[in-house]
């Protein structure tokens, strides 16, 4: 995110944020140089439509390394600002940005190969590139003259894997497909590279138990680095190593186990306090006599005394003398009877 893709100062970042390993997809130019690039054209990373026109939906292969050196593969990046980042770059950060090129594998290695692993990919070359048969062994031979660790290569084309183990034994197989722990051994293949979506909890235990590692691509939420992280997963592809390398342990997530007892508890306590809630006002309203309407009305009526009749009486007059108004003589009050 603070640099544009597979160009040398992307990976002059990673390094500096101390990551285990990067990752990289490698295309042969026409003239057989070994170079990065994700994309069959050269049209969402370089400034091709602009220098080749012409030749702007042509495969990145088809071009020499002269002509790629002529590319601008940073420009792009700060104009569409893909990660909203490039307003952040410090002002040198964002000229080199502005002046990176198309990258040699070559150059990337010489930048990694000291502390840091390397998953590498390949783009299938058109049948009439000239190097279309021998691609991988020109590849092989930059790999091998950068002195980088075999063992800090992971393979992952599933092209070719037999003659890859007999040029370099070290290298890492590393299998794109998810498939079975017996159909992996058989093909001698130590590691997985999948998207973190085709992946179960059950997948990585499997997995681990067969001593596969796993690497899930591509992560780069805090949150769902925690979940896989405490998943058991070995290690993950993010576009925000800046921002995951300040996760020093997994955002706080209860284990499985815990959240179900929690869960069942908090039902447990809850279910009791409404049953007892339940039984107290059950017990409450069984010591309360029930009475039906009239019942109540004749009761209140025999229980009134005389004296509270008098007072009644006594009220109504002032009240009528306080407005005005003179009793009528034959106004009837009531009595003790009620009437």
């Amino acid at each position: 995110q603070l640099a544009p893709e597979n160009t040398l100062m992307s990976f002059q970042k990673a390094v500096e944020q101390k990551i285990y390993g990067v990752q990289a997809d490698v295309v042969l130019s026409y003239d057989g140089v070994p170079f990065l690039m994700h994309d069959k054209t050269l049209r969402r990373t370089t400034n091709v439509e602009e220098v080749f026109p012409e030749r702007a939906y042509e495969h990145s292969s088809m071009f020499n390394w002269t002509d790629l050196e002529k590319l601008n593969a940073g420009e792009w990046f700060l104009q569409n600002d893909p990660f909203w980042t490039a307003s952040s770059l410090s002002r040198s950060d964002y000229l080199e940005a502005a002046n990176q090129s198309v990258c040699k594998l070559a150059d990337m290695l010489e930048v990694i190969k000291d502390n840091t692993s390397l998953i590498l990919n390949f783009q299938d070359l058109p049948s009439a590139h000239p190097y279309y048969s021998t691609y991988i062994n020109i590849t092989l031979e930059t790999l091998l003259a950068s002195g980088i660790r075999q063992q800090a290569v992971m393979w992952l084309p599933d092209s070719e894997r037999q003659l890859v183990r007999q040029i370099a034994p070290g290298f890492q197989q590393t299998s794109g497909l998810k498939l079975d722990t017996e159909h992996l051994r058989e093909k001698g293949i130590v590691k997985l590279n999948l998207r973190y979506t085709k992946v179960t909890n059950e997948d990585v235990r499997d997995y681990a138990m067969a001593n596969l590692s796993v690497n899930l691509y591509t992560v780069n939420e805090p949150w769902l680095y925690s979940i896989l992280w405490c998943a058991g997963v070995q290690s993950v592809t993010s576009d925000s190593s800046h921002v995951l390398r300040k996760v020093p342990f997994p955002i706080w997530l209860m284990p499985p186990d815990e959240y179900h007892l929690i869960w069942i508890t908090s039902d447990l306590i809850s279910f009791i306090i409404i049953v007892g809630v339940f039984i107290f006002q059950k017990w409450r309203l069984g010591s309360i006599r029930t009475y039906n309407p009239e019942q109540i009305m004749l009761s209140a009526a025999v229980r009134r005394s005389s004296r509270d009749v008098k007072i009644m009486k006594e009220k109504l007059i002032f009240s009528e003398i306080n407005n005005g108004v003179e009793p009528p003589d034959e106004l009837s009050l009531c009595s003790e009877n009620g009437f």
